[in-house]
């Protein structure tokens, strides 16, 4: 059995880890939320590249980059402390 196969089970459990938390209303279950769609990422790239699905690299890495940015701009200011 190729391990690198059923990576894609705990790569699904994560990522609907993730969406669970990314929607609580704490800021902390956010934050580990976002982490685990960061580790989703990198699950399904590893999983895309074993098995040559480059459209999901591709996608993993755009949706990475989104949630990337999307942090960024939720950041508070330094001014409006």
């Amino acid at each position: 059995m190729d391990y690198l196969d059923q990576l894609q089970w705990p790569a699904m459990m994560v990522t609907v880890i993730a969406a669970w938390l990314i929607a609580s209303q704490s800021r902390q279950k956010r934050k580990i939320g976002f982490w685990c769609f960061l580790l989703s990422n990198v699950l399904w790239i590893i999983w895309g590249w074993h098995d040559g699905a480059y459209a999901l690299i591709v996608l993993q890495v755009a949706l990475a980059s989104l949630n990337i940015r999307g942090a960024r701009k939720n950041e508070p200011d330094a001014d409006s402390a």
